[in-house]
């Protein structure tokens, strides 16, 4: 399986920025599918994730201003983030759930065996 995340880039805050990920080599839309970033000098987080039945989940930190969305027959998955504020600054990675047809998604890193690159997001105040 390989992830290929693009998009990232340098923006003002309250710009908007969409990210997206391309998957290859699993049926993709059997799977959850999430992003999560890592700050400079922090941990990675859990920034929102899509469920294979469509359903989503959202970190409270991002909530009401980005969107997670997936086109299964592009094999491709996007987060749309508005309202950017300089706290998101982050490499953002796509990540692709282990477990086929799970009913709920998995906010925690251990179910996510497949990760794409990274691609880095620069909000300035």
């Amino acid at each position: 399986v390989q992830l290929q995340a693009s998009g990232g880039g340098l923006v003002q805050a309250g710009g908007s920025l969409r990210l997206s990920c391309a998957a290859s080599g699993r049926t993709f839309r059997n799977y959850a599918v999430g992003w999560f970033r890592q700050a400079p000098g922090k941990e990675r987080e859990f920034v929102a994730a899509i469920a294979w039945s469509g359903s989503t989940t959202y970190a409270e930190s991002v909530k009401g201003r980005f969107t997670i969305s997936r086109d299964n027959a592009k094999n491709t998955m996007y987060l749309q983030m508005n309202s950017l504020k300089p706290e998101d600054t982050a490499v953002y990675y796509c990540a692709l759930d282990r477990r086929e047809f799970m009913g709920v998604v998995a906010r925690a890193e251990g179910y996510y065996d497949y990760w794409g690159q990274g691609t880095l997001v620069t909000v300035s105040s």
